[in-house]
């Protein structure tokens, strides 16, 4: 499928949000996020921070406006062409997201088995440096709810930032965790936008991303009268 090389990653267009299907305010949303932009949005409730990261990848049907990714508006496109767009997006969510019966290698991998075309033995190689880049002795087997706290949010970094992301919706990510974790996170982070990424860091505390103040491009806030350009000077 071709896509833009050039142009926003991500790009809400007046985008008005179903609230029957969503339960955000059903106002125009307007943002553009380059390659390489870091945004911070701060929002404290964490229901609606997971339902706007739904909205930038496609997953909540709009009354009004258009949301892009790629340069692709993701009502016009079908099945197959959004499966590929959604392996080029890495996810921390908040919301329950790993499934039990599996275990949390598979949960990790299962996104860019599904989404893309890649061989088996590239996912597997990419996910165990990732995991020990993160602080995980190996690439974890063990079922999700078998591993502490701290090392299931160092597998959802790693799932995260598998696939070389165009895109990355990442929610609080550093809110609770260790020293090792955030200087972990934001190398990776870096990295990911040098290559192209941009991203969108979802916070409910100012205060996690203050050691990354000079690489941040842009905030916002998420409030009832949808989302509001904060000034950074």
């Amino acid at each position: 499928m071709d896509t833009r090389a050039t142009g926003p990653v991500l790009e809400l267009n007046k985008a008005v949000p179903s609230f029957d299907e969503s339960g955000l305010p059903p106002v125009p949303f307007s943002m553009r996020l380059m390659p390489g932009d870091c945004a911070v949005v701060e929002a404290r409730d964490a229901s609606r921070t997971t339902i706007f990261a739904d909205m930038c990848s496609g997953l909540v049907p709009l009354t009004d406006g258009s949301v892009k990714f790629m340069g692709l508006d993701w009502n016009e496109l079908h099945d197959r062409e959004t499966n590929a767009l959604r392996g080029r997006i890495g996810r921390m969510t908040r919301r329950q997201s790993w499934a039990d019966f599996l275990g949390t290698h598979m949960g990790i991998m299962l996104q860019q088995l599904h989404h893309t075309t890649r061989d088996v033995e590239d996912v597997v190689a990419e996910a165990t440096r990732l995991s020990e880049w993160f602080g995980l002795p190996g690439l974890p087997v063990l079922r999700p709810t078998m591993l502490s706290d701290g090392d299931l949010l160092r597998a959802a970094c790693v799932r995260a930032f598998m696939g070389r992301p165009r895109l990355l919706l990442l929610e609080d990510p550093l809110e609770a965790s260790s020293a090792d974790l955030e200087a972990a996170f934001l190398g990776a982070l870096t990295t990911a936008r040098d290559k192209g990424a941009g991203v969108i860091w979802l916070v409910r505390n100012n205060a996690v991303w203050q050691g990354y103040r000079q690489g941040i491009t842009s905030m916002w806030r998420l409030a009832d009268d949808g989302l509001v350009a904060v000034r950074t000077g």
